[in-house]
C-alpha cells in the first residue's frame, strides 16, 4: 500500500504524520524514513488539524485513524480516545476494568503509534507522577499543560 507523509512543525518538535489512502497510520515525534514521500489529502489534514491542536483551537481530531495490532491494544487505543481533552486518568483508574492486565494495559499504551491523536500522554501514575510517554517526558508535560491551559482547567506551571 503506497504511503504518504507530511511534517508540522510543532513547539515541541517536528510531528511527523504518515498515512495510506485510507487513514493515519503514524503521528510521531522520533525521525521516520519518509524520503521520497509525498503528502496526500488525509496527511495534509491531518497536518492542519495537528496545527490548529497545537495552537489552542483543536480538541478533537476528526481524520480517519487507523493503527495495527492486537484486539486488545486496539480495545486499549479505543478507552484512550475516551480521556477527555485536558484530563488525566492514573494507570490504575485507567485499568479498572482489567485490574490484573495493568501492565499489559501499558505496554498496549507504549505500542500507541498516533502520538497526541489518540491520547496515551493523558495516563499518568497513580501518585500523579508523569510515567512512560515514547515522546519522551517532557513532551508528556507540555502536552497536558498545554491542554490544561486551553480547557481552562488552569496553568500547571509559567511558560516563557
Amino acid at each position: 500500500m503506497k504511503k504518504f507523509c507530511s511534517v508540522v512543525k510543532s513547539p515541541i518538535g517536528d510531528v511527523i504524520i504518515l498515512a495510506d489512502e485510507n487513514a493515519v497510520n503514524v503521528v510521531s515525534f522520533h525521525p521516520k524514513e519518509v524520503d521520497g514521500l509525498t503528502e496526500n489529502h488525509i496527511s495534509q489534514l491531518a497536518a492542519k488539524e495537528i496545527e490548529a491542536y497545537f495552537t489552542g483551537n483543536l480538541t478533537i481530531f476528526s481524520f480517519p485513524i487507523s493503527q495495527n495490532g492486537t484486539e486488545f491494544q486496539q480495545e486499549v487505543w479505543k478507552n484512550l480516545m475516551q480521556i477527555q481533552y485536558g484530563e488525566t486518568l492514573s494507570y490504575a483508574k485507567f485499568s479498572a476494568h482489567h485490574p490484573l492486565a495493568i501492565r499489559a494495559i501499558a505496554a498496549a499504551n507504549g505500542k500507541n503509534n498516533l502520538a497526541v491523536v489518540v491520547p496515551c500522554h493523558r495516563v499518568i501514575g497513580s501518585d500523579g507522577k508523569l510515567v512512560g510517554y515514547a515522546g519522551e517526558l517532557w513532551r508528556k508535560k507540555w502536552l497536558l499543560q498545554h491542554e490544561r491551559e486551553v480547557a481552562q482547567k488552569g496553568q500547571t506551571e509559567l511558560k516563557f
